[in-house]
């Protein structure tokens, strides 16, 4: 993966969210169906996760009709330190 992907997935103040809600809770906790809170309708939100997921930022598995997340943070500060300390470090109000 290149910067300049990680950076464009990181672009979107909804992904920056859900990486920040992800990094909150323990790995494979935390369902798809859980994000609904977040202003943009169900496609648009499966969207945002699959360029999550093709970046390495994210890992899903499926655990009987529930697809877990789980944020692949070692990975991600290996490739990229510091990268993700910013985007959990950045506003809440920033996602508005």
């Amino acid at each position: 993966m290149s910067l300049q992907a990680a950076l464009d997935a990181l672009g979107d103040p909804i992904r920056r969210r859900i990486v920040r809600e992800l990094a909150q809770v323990p790995d494979w906790t935390r369902p798809c169906g859980t994000f609904n809170h977040l202003p943009v309708s169900k496609s648009t939100l499966s969207h945002h996760f699959s360029v999550l997921r093709n970046v390495g930022l994210l890992e899903q598995r499926d655990e009987g009709a529930r697809r877990l997340n789980r944020l692949r943070r070692a990975e991600f500060d290996d490739r990229f330190p510091g990268l993700l300390t910013l985007v959990f470090a950045e506003p809440q109000a920033a996602d508005s």
